[in-house]
């Protein structure tokens, strides 16, 4: 049988029961009805979606009911399927599967789903298709559950003070999530609180703020607090608030002012770059910004630029400070005439400043002022070699303090060499000594001094000069020959001659050019000889006819150019030999170059006589260093004459006291001779003392042996005996283990400790120190009896 779908009215009902409120039991939604007749067309249903309200409380509410008319009831089994049944969010849907109920199970919630899509299914019994599926939709009406939400708490804006009304300042915005096709979400902006002067408005639709009148001063008030509020449901529903904080931005509508008309100041002379006082301004403007900022001008009253003022950036006063020094003697008072304004220009409508202008009266005060120099540096001449006394130049200054009567005095501070004499009184200065140009404190030929000139003030004040002497050069050198010997062709056609040269000590202009001539004294050296100029400082000389070879002695004039010019005759030793073709000396004249090489046989002599005088020196010394070897050979194996205890003991060996005579037999380290005829006056005190290590059943002492005689066989005598002294057990080897408790017996003089010490209450003897020698008599003089 053809199935058809039908819309029962009770969804009708449904649908408006929910839209208006009011109850409408739901009746049964025949989904599939099947008309009855000869002619059946199948057609599909448009089905209107089912309201149902966001956070309905009456929880489980049932929704529809849907039945289908091709089985009798409870043949039919129904279910559905979608988002809120079996798909996310669950078990928001449910559907009795005998009656076709559909029911709510929860509170919706529009802002998260607007609505549900759902499939309803017929079955019957025994699971089998009864209809086709069909869609049941459910639309989740709004409610105005939400507030509406500012976007920022806190709204800001800036605007010039002056503005005129309806300037743009800010724009506040809100959201609401209800749905915004309904009034719930038709939003509505206003301002609550501005204060007491209403100068800014809102537009309710769009929240943009604007000025609504004139007067906006940013000295006044410079900032405003305001207040918003926004509403749904057109300005009827929910409402939330903001806060809108107004800047107003300053414009430079006051003109900076000084705080008086007149300043008193006072500066001392002579100083520059002081500060000398403050000029107090005043103005209502943002501080730091250009339209605060105060810039100072000196209109009239400073024509030499002595004074400037400078803004203080902290406190924006100005600062009026000296930067030429001023004269007291020239100017006592001066009245400046200063206007002030700022960096930014002044606004059109801007008052004009009562006291934009301000009177400075600067006084100037007296002080102590240095003397000044009438020229500084100075400069002067004196020509070298001057004698003592010769007057250079006189050093002047002056006292500016013209109205102080006060004395000069002149003295040095800086003559290195010690040249200069200074006259106190007059500043007059002297040559004291003869001028060295040799000095290294010459630079250029210019010699510094420092003089300083002094008041007689209390406290004195002093002014430095600086005294630039030049040395003039003076013509007192002579030209020298560069080299006074030469060689030369014998024939004149052969080699180019002799160029000789010439040099000066004395500085130009009085050294080159030099004048080369042969001595007028001896005429005949112009037969044979000439000289021509070669440049200012070189001469040639040439033979005029072949001379034979040897030694010629020429005696040359030489001139400089100074004034008064300087000459002097000196010889030239020229060697004339044979030459060959390349025009130099032939190799048979060598020896006669040799004797022409400058050395004369004077000089020769005095380099012989020096070398020999070396060689006796050297001889000497050796002699000497030989002699003293022998001289310390000797002592070293004759030994001193003297007894033992009259020589410096050797404390670091250890070894026993002054009784301990036998650790080793010191005769044996004498030479041999000497040590023949000591022998038989060696005699021991008492018993010889035994090692600590002698063995009980030691050897007795071995006999003496012969001495030798020989010198070379000194160093076998001196080993031998170390090792008999090693082998006798009756004495400390010397070359083992030292005894350290071992002090000797029955000593005369007792230990050293008994020079400072006291074994009883009396004083100890010590005159048995003089029996020692001379060396401990002062001992005695020291410690003996008085």
């Amino acid at each position: 049988m053809d199935t058809a779908l039908l819309l029962a009215l009770c969804a009708l009902a449904q649908g408006l029961r929910l839209s208006t409120g009011r109850s409408v039991p739901p009746g049964p939604l025949y989904l599939w009805r099947h008309p009855t007749g000869l002619n059946r067309v199948r057609r599909a249903w448009v089905i209107p979606p089912i309201s149902v309200s966001e956070n309905h409380k009456k929880i489980p509410y049932t929704l529809v009911q849907i039945k289908s008319d091709k089985q009798q009831q409870g043949g039919v089994i129904y279910s559905i399927k979608g988002p809120g049944v079996d798909e996310e969010p669950l078990g928001i849907f449910s559907i009795d599967k005998f009656t076709g109920k559909v029911f709510l199970n929860a509170m919706l919630d529009r802002e998260k789903t607007d609505h549900f899509r759902l499939k309803a299914f017929a079955l019957d019994l025994g699971g089998s298709t009864l209809e086709d599926p069909t869609d049941l939709e459910i639309v989740v009406v709004d409610q105005n559950d939400n507030r509406p939400v500012f976007q920022q708490e806190v709204f800001t804006g800036h605007i010039l003070e002056g503005a005129i009304p309806g300037t743009y300042v800010t724009k506040a915005e809100a959201t609401d999530a209800d749905d915004p096709d309904t009034d719930n979400a038709a939003l509505r902006y206003s301002i609550l609180d501005q204060g007491e002067t209403e100068h800014f408005s809102i537009d309710e639709l769009t929240g943009e703020i604007r000025t609504v009148q004139v007067g906006l001063d940013r000295e006044v008030v410079g900032v405003y607090n305001l207040t918003l509020q926004v509403a749904d449901m057109s300005g009827e529903g929910l409402t939330n608030t903001a806060i809108a904080v107004i800047y107003v931005d300053d414009i430079n509508d006051n003109a900076p002012e000084f705080t008086s008309e007149e300043f008193s100041m006072k500066a001392n002379e002579a100083f520059g770059g002081i500060d000398v006082g403050r000029l107090e301004v005043q103005d209502k403007d943002l501080p730091g910004s250009p339209n605060w900022v105060a810039k100072f001008t000196i209109l009239e009253g400073d024509p030499d630029g002595q004074f400037a003022i400078r803004t203080d950036p902290k406190t924006n006063d100005g600062i009026l400070s000296v930067v030429k020094p001023l004269d007291h003697e020239s100017r006592e008072h001066y009245q400046l005439r200063v206007s002030v304004q700022n960096d930014a220009p002044l606004q059109g409508s801007a008052p004009k400043a009562a006291r934009g202008l301000a009177t400075v009266t600067v006084e100037v005060q007296d002080v102590n002022e240095p003397p000044i120099f009438y020229t500084n540096p100075l400069r002067a001449s004196v020509a070298e070699g001057t004698a003592p006394g010769t007057e250079v130049t006189t050093f002047f200054a002056r006292d500016p303090d013209t109205q102080q009567h006060q004395q000069l005095s002149y003295f040095k501070d800086y003559d290195p060499e010690d040249w200069l004499r200074v006259d106190r009184a007059t500043g007059r200065i002297q040559t004291k000594r003869a001028i060295n140009p040799a000095s290294p404190f010459l630079k250029d030929g210019w010699y510094r001094a420092i003089i300083l000139a002094s008041d007689d003030a209390s406290p004195a004040r002093t002014a430095t000069g600086t005294l630039s002497i030049e040395i003039l050069e003076v013509n007192d050198h002579a030209p020298l020959l560069a080299s006074p010997t030469g060689t030369i062709c014998s024939d004149p056609g052969q080699g180019s001659g002799l160029i000789i040269g010439a040099m000066d000590e004395d500085l130009p202009p009085h050294g080159a050019p030099f004048h080369f001539q042969l001595s007028p004294g001896s005429p005949e050296l112009t037969r044979n000889w000439s000289i021509s100029q070669l440049n200012v400082t070189h001469a040639w000389l040439r033979l005029r006819t072949e001379a034979p070879e040897g030694l010629y002695s020429l005696a040359l004039l030489l001139q400089d150019s100074g004034q008064p010019p300087q000459q002097l005759e000196q010889l030239l030793n020229v060697t004339v030999c044979r030459c060959g073709e390349a025009g130099v000396c032939a190799p048979g004249t060598a020896a006669l170059l040799a004797g022409g090489a400058g050395i004369s046989l004077v000089a020769l002599v005095i380099v012989l006589a020096s070398v020999i005088l070396l060689l006796l020196l050297v001889l000497l010394v050796a002699i000497f260093e030989r002699f003293r070897q022998r001289v310390r050979e000797k002592g070293l194996l004759d030994g001193l004459q003297d007894d033992v205890r009259d020589n410096i003991l050797n404390y670091d060996e250890q070894g026993g006291g002054e009784e301990d005579q036998d650790a080793y037999d010191i005769n044996q380290l004498r030479h041999p001779v000497s040590t023949v005829e000591l022998v038989p006056q060696t005699s021991f005190r008492g018993r010889q003392p035994l090692r600590k290590d002698t063995p009980y059943h030691r050897v007795p002492p071995q006999p003496s042996r012969a001495l030798p005689t020989s010198p070379s066989d000194i160093a076998d005598f001196i080993s031998d005996g170390l090792e008999a002294a090693d082998n006798d057990p009756s004495v400390p080897p010397y070359d083992t283990a030292l005894i350290y408790d071992y002090e000797g017996e029955g000593s005369l003089a007792g230990t050293l400790s008994s020079i400072l010490s006291s074994l009883g209450d009396e004083d100890q003897d010590y005159d048995y120190l003089r029996d020692w020698g001379p060396r401990f008599t002062r001992l005695a003089d020291m410690y003996g009896q008085h």
